[in-house]
């Protein structure tokens, strides 16, 4: 039997964004809003569903950086999960949570969903909130066994212009 390393999860950096990136668009495809609107719509003003989702790491990165963090195993980037704080309704969100698909299964959607609960509870949040795809079976599970309650559905709309 072969010894693993431990995951670690860290803060994270700067350098770390382009491999977010890539692993934002390997993990979401069938369950990214902006896939499914493409494939109604199409492509338009030149980029595909795949620049966008990535576009959202970059935000999330840049809007609040110290609420990104990494699952990382001897230097590889496994997982990440980013957090928005509003810090006048102390209300903590999950925009984004990915891991690759070699270490899916080995717990570490929800580590990362526990680290950023910690990461609320330090910054004062009073309630976390998430939101997932219909289609996203593994995020239909994995939330509420996190502690999150469904509260509403949404539906997502959108016409070529």
């Amino acid at each position: 039997m072969t010894h693993q390393s431990p995951v670690t999860i860290r803060h994270f950096r700067p350098e770390d964004l382009s491999i977010l990136r890539q692993i934002t668009v390997d993990s979401f495809g069938s369950v990214a809003l902006d896939q499914m609107m493409e494939d109604r719509l199409g492509i338009w003003n030149g980029r595909d569903w795949r620049a966008r989702k990535a576009d959202h790491i970059d935000e999330d990165c840049t809007l609040n950086p110290g609420g990104c963090f990494v699952a990382e195993r001897e230097g590889e980037i496994l997982g990440y999960i980013t957090t928005r704080i509003d810090v006048a309704n102390a209300l903590g969100r999950i925009p984004n949570l990915a891991v690759v698909e070699s270490a899916r299964g080995l717990g570490l959607g929800r580590r990362l969903i526990h680290h950023a609960l910690d990461y609320f509870r330090e910054s004062g949040m009073k309630v976390a909130k998430i939101e997932t795809m219909a289609s996203n079976v593994i995020g239909q599970n994995l939330y509420p066994s996190c502690g999150f309650e469904e509260i509403g559905r949404q539906v997502h709309f959108a016409t070529r212009l």
